[in-house]
């Protein structure tokens, strides 16, 4: 990362002021001041306020840390790229150890949204860390179009009529990791929530082959109803509405719940489903309805649903860590063991 201080009458370029491949927040307007308060953080460096006086430091001045989690001096993150269906170049980030083998044997998680102009960032792994990379895993965190990652286009390039195109760039990122040798599908898991709970139940039903196991968050699944169930008519915009015929055949071409197979005619990975009772965004008959219909398919699912906690993670540090553990127990159990 490049930077630049006064000196001797001239502005001087300074390299390696901080990692690279993160995050910066300022945390006041800089173009008001010469002296910058900011934030930076990335998979593998936890969060910390720097304080940058342009005039006269050589280096910015840490002024808090968030605590490390776990030693990271051995990991490496990276971006890649796969390559779409047409051709678009699919960013994404991999962390993991930097003995990591290219034999296919490396137990993967890799998560992904796509969706409502949201980007996923790099941000410090203080739960992963030391419970997934530390014990051999690596993970993945997916930039797929339908997110906000570069702008406008990026996040139109999957909307509405175009959703499949997050499926597959999804795809592509896990067919490209199998293919350079990061893992195989014995060892691929895939995680999302909300949204990105109907992207991982998209990839299910479609290449069920290419995963170990799939977490699936207080998901969408029935994409011919979701306009009646909680929030969901609020989203008419982001996917487009069923009761409208055309539109409703490109719901129907993907809905995650209506192209749930028998067992007898395709295998699935392991499912993890869970939802809360009082979620008011996305209702739970998404995954309750899903995992109803896994099972009368003879499929093997794990659902469970909360009492507490709405959309996000528990409404307590210990529910949380609870909800943290049960995923990690599962992902461990499936790929690790």
């Amino acid at each position: 990362m490049l930077g630049f201080v006064w000196q001797q009458g001239a502005w001087q370029q300074q390299a390696n002021l901080l990692p690279d491949g993160g995050v910066i927040e300022f945390v006041d307007q800089p173009w008001q001041t010469d002296v910058l308060y900011f934030n930076y953080s990335d998979f593998l460096h936890p969060a910390t306020l720097y304080r940058y006086d342009l005039l006269g430091q050589q280096t910015p001045e840490i002024l808090r840390q968030q605590l490390p989690a776990f030693d990271s001096q051995h990991f490496i993150q990276q971006q890649r790229f796969a390559r779409a269906k047409d051709g678009t170049p699919i960013p994404y980030f991999i962390v993991h150890h930097q003995s990591l083998v290219l034999d296919g044997q490396t137990p993967t998680l890799l998560y992904g949204y796509g969706g409502f102009a949201q980007s996923l960032l790099p941000y410090y792994v203080d739960n992963l860390g030391p419970q997934w990379l530390a014990k051999g895993g690596a993970f993945v965190v997916a930039n797929i179009r339908g997110g906000g990652e570069f702008g406008p286009a990026w996040h139109q390039a999957a909307q509405g009529a175009a959703r499949q195109t997050s499926f597959d760039d999804f795809i592509a990122i896990a067919e490209d990791l199998i293919a350079q040798g990061f893992t195989s599908p014995r060892r691929l898991a895939i995680q999302g929530g909300s949204h990105g709970g109907l992207l991982v139940g998209a990839c299910l039903t479609q290449r069920p082959e290419l995963f170990k196991a799939v977490v699936c968050e207080a998901p969408l699944l029935d994409m011919l109803r979701y306009p009646e169930l909680g929030a969901g008519a609020s989203w008419l915009a982001e996917y487009g509405d069923p009761a409208i015929a055309e539109q409703g055949a490109v719901l129907a071409a993907y809905s995650p719940y209506q192209h749930v197979a028998p067992a007898s005619e395709q295998t699935y990975p392991a499912v993890l489903l869970s939802c809360a009772s009082c979620d008011d965004r996305v209702h739970p008959a998404h995954a309750r309805k899903m995992a109803a219909k896994l099972l009368e398919q003879g499929h093997q699912v794990l659902f469970f649903e909360k009492a507490q906690g709405g959309h996000q993670y528990g409404y307590s540090a210990l529910e949380t860590a609870q909800e943290l553990s049960r995923t990690l127990v599962f992902l461990q159990q499936q790929l690790m063991g």
